[in-house]
């Protein structure tokens, strides 16, 4: 990637890297027998599903829209899970749906008749709570106690309501194989009775299958023992993250360098809360090129990054940096494509990044460009 070619500020999708993710996605659908689709919610970069459509058949959708844009983008009918469905907007929702689940007993009583009774076959499921996540961030732990997401085991009353045909379960984040096991000890134990009466099992997303170090072989034979066991299931796994794990970067510019009270901070034009809002929710601090996020004593080149909106928590702590920075200088965000990508704001007006694809053969498709009209429409 030649970064003086790349305008600022940008976001950059690298198609190698994205098919060297896909590529393991797919190893593990074939090797254990199993369904992976892409979870909208984690990418939803439309202009690269004509790659993403070589390895994978379907998405996960959330929204009325995430199901439009699966059934007109990535040329499928979407697995549909809503915390609540709208009843204007539920008749497109079928439409545009192979599988949809609930998120309590009370909206499946709600709308079972106009499900079971639709036109085109639509799948039906509930989302269940088993009560237990490895997540530690309370912000992203779908399990903690009174959780609004999936049905606990008591509130069945020992019963599956009639005409469910899958359970649905979410309780990872970046999470590893070994935490699936776990959690699949608590699924079966509390759920187990069911199994033999459904169809279908959504293992929910956070699997990341893509990240460096994540022990693939054994996430394979969790799922082939699964199967074993219950072998009439149609297992699927709907990941975000790990489609588009590590797979591209954020292009941004230093506009200024402010000093005060001792500290030197970097103004950029890009926005953290705007375009990188993860880092300050989750939160986390994103890899830069050509910079340390831990400073020790004796650094010289030691800067705060500063985001170009006027919220005076947007930035980053400082950084040590491999040489000094200069006005004009391009700074490179690590990992920017998968979720934070689709939480971005045009808050404050800042100009949202364009989106690219930085081809196999090394020329760089711009896919969008950001302007007044995209700040303006959003309003009214």
């Amino acid at each position: 990637m030649d970064i003086k070619k790349i305008p600022s500020p940008c976001f950059v999708l690298e198609e190698s890297r994205l098919r060297k993710n896909l590529e393991i996605i797919d190893r593990v659908q074939k090797e254990a027998d199993v369904q992976i689709i892409l979870a909208f919610k984690g990418f939803a970069m439309w202009s690269a599903f004509p790659i993403v459509r070589e390895y994978v058949s379907g998405a996960t959708a959330s929204s009325l829209h995430e199901a439009r844009l699966c059934y007109e983008e990535m040329k499928a009918r979407s697995h549909t899970y809503a915390v609540a469905y709208i009843p204007r907007e539920f008749g497109k929702i079928l439409h545009y749906s192979s599988h949809i689940a609930f998120n309590s007993i009370t909206q499946w009583r709600k709308y079972q008749k106009r499900v079971l009774n639709y036109e085109e076959k639509v799948s039906p499921g509930i989302r269940v709570n088993p009560s237990w996540s490895p997540v530690g961030t309370a912000l992203y732990n779908p399990a903690s106690p009174g959780s609004r997401l999936g049905e606990p085991l008591e509130n069945f009353k020992g019963k599956l309501p009639e005409g469910i045909e899958g359970l649905h379960f979410h309780v990872l984040c970046e999470s590893t194989s070994y935490d699936l096991e776990k959690v699949l000890e608590h699924f079966e134990k509390q759920f187990g009775n069911f199994l033999p009466q459904l169809r279908w099992v959504n293992f929910g997303g956070g699997h990341l299958m893509t990240r460096e170090g994540y022990d693939v072989a054994h996430l394979i034979s969790v799922l082939k023992s699964f199967k074993t066991r219950w072998p009439h299931l149609q297992v699927i796994l709907e990941p975000g993250s790990a489609f588009a794990w590590d797979a591209g970067v954020l292009v941004s510019t230093v506009l200024d360098i402010v000093k005060s009270g001792g500290i030197r901070t970097a103004i950029l034009d890009v926005s953290f809360t705007a375009h990188m809002p993860d880092t300050l929710e989750m939160p986390y601090r994103p890899r830069i090129q050509g910079a340390r996020d831990t400073v020790e004593k004796g650094d010289k080149n030691v800067y705060r990054l500063g985001g170009v909106s006027c919220l005076s928590g947007d930035f980053m702590e400082a950084y040590a940096f491999e040489k000094p920075l200069k006005i004009g200088q391009k700074i490179v965000f690590e990992d920017m494509i998968h979720y934070t990508m689709v939480k971005t704001s045009t808050f404050n007006g800042v100009k949202h990044p364009s989106i690219s694809i930085l081809r196999a053969d090394g020329n760089l498709d711009i896919s969008r460009r950001f302007g007044y009209r995209d700040y303006r429409n959003r309003l009214s």
